[in-house]
């Protein structure tokens, strides 16, 4: 495998772009956005959060599939620039002009669907990708689709429109034109391994799974970086210099899916918009969790295994994976091991990960024998908000109710993901019914001590991890009846 010799390929124009790290002042964490706010012609993404919150910096990554071209919106300013090697990078001045308007820019002019104009670009690019993806997508979908970009002048209703008007062509557009002569493009940079350094940073972007063993057996102390969703953050807000990187948003292998009668394996490296949709019929708590996470922005970024490797204490996805029981495989060059998810977390920001092992697969048994799973979120919009307390809860009733296993897992009340597991204890064996769960309720009281903070006060995150017990109980009770 050749390396990179300090350079990064991809499309942008319908050309092959190449930056050479040696001879510019742009770092490997230089991010999209500002990459792109650089150049002469490409002032229409914006800034409006440099943390993925508000979409004016949306733009679309066209992937090779097959002899397709994949499209994913994407919020610029989490990406790193080698992260678009090897992709094609579509920007609002892409989709169209005072020439050529795009359908998805008409229907915008059409119905109203612009005033102050900042976030527009970020607004056209989400419903670009939609009308790339979907034919007359429904209400539910426009609407996810369009939550990543936040809107404080016009109002939701006309952009709503104007994505049913134009969406309704199957895809066709000027794009389709030259579709054949992007994908000899992409398919003419090399997938060479990226090994970028300066004079303060190294940066590895890898493409098989046994060269970020070897490279994480040499550098223990690099950071993994999947999807930069967290670490993009570090960079942007915290403007931290990161001084040794290895990027594994390359490797396939860590992308795969498989499934047999028993489970479900996915990959660490499989974002979250393909986890929810796939777990949609197996893993109806793990669907629900992951709609009301993020954006499709965030989810096409953001990737199992990344999140399950930050361990922060307000994870959404920490609390489902206990709760189905899954596994966490970890590899090194020494070998594989497996970890249970209800173990995995030792600490705040820590895990049972080693300095040279990287988090390789996870897998979810399939449910059998009336095991019921929920997920539930707590917070303060229902769309794109950080969970105030979330849970993932397991309930086993024998054939006179009686419970036979129960996993209650909060987050956001303590220092790690956590059981309650004086409540658990109580509640097996018992009949599962009000008084007894009321009972089991305040035991949920004594096994946490939560903060207060910006997004609540303790007092109020024990009266919720205690409702969503009794909520529990409230949405399981006929089903053994």
């Amino acid at each position: 495998m050749k390396r990179s010799n300090n350079k990064i390929q991809f499309v942008l124009n319908d050309k092959i772009c190449e930056i050479d790290f040696s001879n510019s002042d742009l770092k490997p964490t230089t991010t999209v956005l500002q990459y792109l706010r650089s150049l002469p012609n490409k002032k229409g993404v914006k800034e409006g959060c440099a943390e993925g919150d508000c979409g004016a910096c949306t733009v679309v990554l066209g992937e090779l599939a097959g002899d397709k071209i994949q499209y994913k919106a994407v919020d610029s300013c989490l990406i790193f620039l080698p992260m678009i090697q090897g992709k094609q990078l579509i920007t609002v001045e892409n989709v169209g002009n005072h020439k050529t308007i795009h359908p998805v820019q008409q229907a915008m002019v059409d119905t109203d669907g612009s005033q102050c104009g900042y976030c527009t670009p970020g607004f056209i690019m989400s419903l670009f990708y939609l009308y790339k993806t979907e034919n007359n997508p429904d209400r539910e979908t426009i609407n996810d689709v369009l939550t990543g970009n936040l809107c404080r002048c016009t109002g939701y209703r006309s952009i709503v429109e104007a994505a049913a008007r134009s969406c309704v062509n199957g895809g066709i557009d000027h794009f389709n034109e030259k579709e054949k002569q992007v994908i000899e493009l992409l398919k003419e940079i090399s997938s060479n391994l990226v090994n970028i350094e300066t004079t303060t940073q190294r940066y590895f972007r890898v493409t098989a799974l046994n060269e970020v063993l070897g490279l994480k057996a040499n550098h223990p102390n690099a950071l993994l970086l999947s999807g930069a969703t967290d670490i993009g953050l570090r960079v942007t807000k915290s403007k931290e210099l990161l001084p040794e990187i290895i990027d594994l948003s390359g490797i396939s292998e860590l992308q795969q899916i498989s499934e047999d009668d028993e489970s479900v394996t996915i990959g660490a490296g499989v974002n979250l918009e393909e986890v929810r949709q796939l777990s949609k019929n197996n893993f109806p708590a793990m669907y629900d969790m992951l709609s009301v996470f993020g954006s499709r922005q965030i989810r096409y970024l953001g990737t199992l295994g990344g999140n399950l490797g930050s361990a922060s204490p307000i994870g959404d996805i920490p609390p489902v994976l206990m709760a189905y029981d899954a596994t966490i495989t970890l590899e090194s060059v020494d070998g594989k091991r497996e970890i249970k998810a209800l173990n995995f977390i030792t600490g705040y920001r820590k895990t049972q990960i080693q300095t040279n092992e990287i988090i390789a697969q996870i897998t979810i048994p399939k449910l059998h024998n009336g095991t019921i799973v929920k997920s539930y979120k707590v917070s303060k919009r229902k769309d794109l908000d950080i969970s105030t307390v979330s849970a993932g809860f397991r309930l086993d009733l024998d054939e006179n109710d009686h419970v036979k296993d129960i996993k209650l897992i909060y987050g956001g009340m303590a220092a790690i993901t956590k059981r309650a597991e004086k409540a658990e204890q109580f509640l097996t064996g018992k009949k599962w019914e009000r008084g007894t769960v009321e009972e089991a309720m305040n035991l949920v009281d004594t096994e946490f001590t939560p903060i207060s903070d910006a997004r609540s006060g303790a007092e109020a995150r024990r009266i919720m991890a205690r409702n969503l017990l009794l909520k529990f109980w409230s949405e399981t009770k006929n089903n053994h009846q």
